[in-house]
């Protein structure tokens, strides 16, 4: 027969409800009588009975995540990052690779309390829903369906140009991403490094707009070869993603270039990962581990206040310096 509560309670020598409030980690049970109540419960191999659980609370306890790839080194860091954030809570993860309708529908038969949904252009084209969904993506002003996390992309690349013009005093600056017209978080690193170019007075040579048709590092290595053939060349490169400025680094030294005393390089993204590529990467964005924690905590605060209106959560990019960006020489590259 398996273990009850009750069981639990009569080996500890306490009450029924004092064991129920221990279980759930209740503050309402001294930390020494909780602890004694979990080790027995644990001896006696005490396996919570979640489909009762659910009956009273009318919670699994779970929350889905549609995750959009498998394939790009970020959003595995992301995901993972998330896992351990919801690791801390009483919540638990599942994750779906399918297409968001069918993942939706899984997650509806599971009853999950909330999903976490990474916007690659969908935040409109899904309809309302009686489960909470936050949204991992850019947050349109105009037309928000959904609550979303926002990871700043634009001042992201404002920071970017920032550094490289005012610090380090360089004007031929490309950039190289994807130039997707239907994923936002793309457009809007273009739109944002534009903008960011014309707020500093630069003009943009239009073949240092670099489109990788891609978010992968072969995309990136392609993308800055081709650059290179010209014989003006930049003398700092903003790369649009973590995965592609991976190519765009084999891609220069392919090239015999140096970095930085011949391009400097500053990367979209901020994984620990930067730190250690073959050269330390510059690298602008909001650290992966603060943007886990805020996704984690507002879609527990969504299923907790049952909150179903759309709101905006801006998050603050930082600037991580490292070797692979140098002021600007009088030749055209960089000390």
């Amino acid at each position: 027969m398996s273990v009850t509560i009750k069981d639990i309670a009569k080996v500890a020598g306490v009450s029924y409800s004092t064991v129920s409030k221990a279980l759930n980690d209740s503050p309402l049970v001294k930390p020494t009588t909780k602890s004694r109540i979990l080790k027995v419960a644990n001896d006696m191999g005490y396996e919570p009975n979640y489909a009762a659980q659910r009956l009273v609370s009318k919670q699994t306890k779970i929350i889905g995540l549609i995750w959009p790839t498998i394939e790009r080194i970020v959003l595995s860091t992301l995901v993972t990052n998330i896992s351990n954030e919801i690791r801390k809570t009483p919540y638990s993860m599942i994750l779906s690779v399918e297409p968001i309708v069918e993942s939706l529908d899984t997650f509806k038969r599971f009853q999950v309390d909330g999903v976490i949904l990474f916007d690659e252009n969908t935040n409109n084209s899904i309809g309302p829903s009686k489960i909470p969904i936050l949204f991992y993506g850019v947050a349109d002003q105009q037309n928000i369906s959904f609550p979303v996390v926002d990871a700043s992309h634009e001042q992201a690349m404002l920071e970017a140009v920032k550094f490289l013009h005012s610090e380090l005093g360089h004007t031929k600056i490309a950039y190289i991403g994807d130039f997707s017209k239907t994923d936002r978080r793309q457009i809007e690193k273009l739109q944002g490094f534009k903008k960011a170019m014309d707020h500093f007075g630069i003009v943009i040579d239009h073949h240092f707009l670099v489109d990788t048709k891609g978010l992968d590092w072969y995309d990136g290595y392609q993308a800055v070869s081709n650059l290179l053939k010209s014989p003006d060349k930049p003398t700092a490169i903003v790369g649009g993603s973590y995965d592609i400025s991976g190519g765009i680094i084999r891609g220069i030294k392919e090239n015999q270039l140096e970095i930085p005393n011949d391009v400097s390089i500053i990367s979209y993204d901020n994984i620990p990962q930067m730190a250690n590529m073959e050269i330390p990467l510059t690298s602008i964005g909001v650290p992966v581990d603060q943007l886990a924690a805020e996704i984690v905590h507002s879609i527990i605060e969504l299923i907790e206040t049952k909150s179903l209106q759309p709101t905006i959560r801006k998050m603050t990019p930082q600037l991580k310096i490292r070797k692979s960006c140098g002021k600007v020489n009088r030749v055209g590259g960089s000390d």
